[in-house]
């Protein structure tokens, strides 16, 4: 199986979403705090397995910019400041895909935590 490609991305500023087609037929609307939360920086995903940082506080994070990156992906530049981490076409599909369970686990670790988004 090839991997998908993205054919249409559209930001929802009021919204706070990225839309994404891809070439497979699927089509998700990711909102920017989970974007922003499973950023691929080594800032949020640390240097190795298990190092991933817990990112709260993102309610409100919007994408102020996307910059392409060759024909691999995306960087998107968030108005909090993080702007580092190229979101691969690869990536954003399997965010997409996972979107529901990776939330899931997102609130269940803020809640463990004591901290809000």
């Amino acid at each position: 199986m090839s991997t998908p490609r993205a054919t249409d991305l559209v930001l929802h500023r009021a919204s706070h979403a990225l839309e994404v087609a891809f070439d497979d037929g699927s089509r998700f609307r990711l909102p920017c705090e989970y974007l922003r939360v499973e950023s691929p920086s080594a800032e949020v995903q640390g240097h190795g397995p298990g190092q991933k940082v817990l990112v709260a506080g993102k309610r409100d994070v919007n994408v102020k910019a996307i910059e392409p990156m060759g024909n691999y992906g995306v960087l998107l530049r968030f108005d909090d400041g993080h702007d580092t981490g190229i979101f691969s076409w690869s990536l954003l599909h399997q965010l997409g895909r996972e979107h529901d369970v990776r939330w899931a686990a997102y609130l269940a670790a803020l809640e463990a935590a004591a901290l809000s988004r």
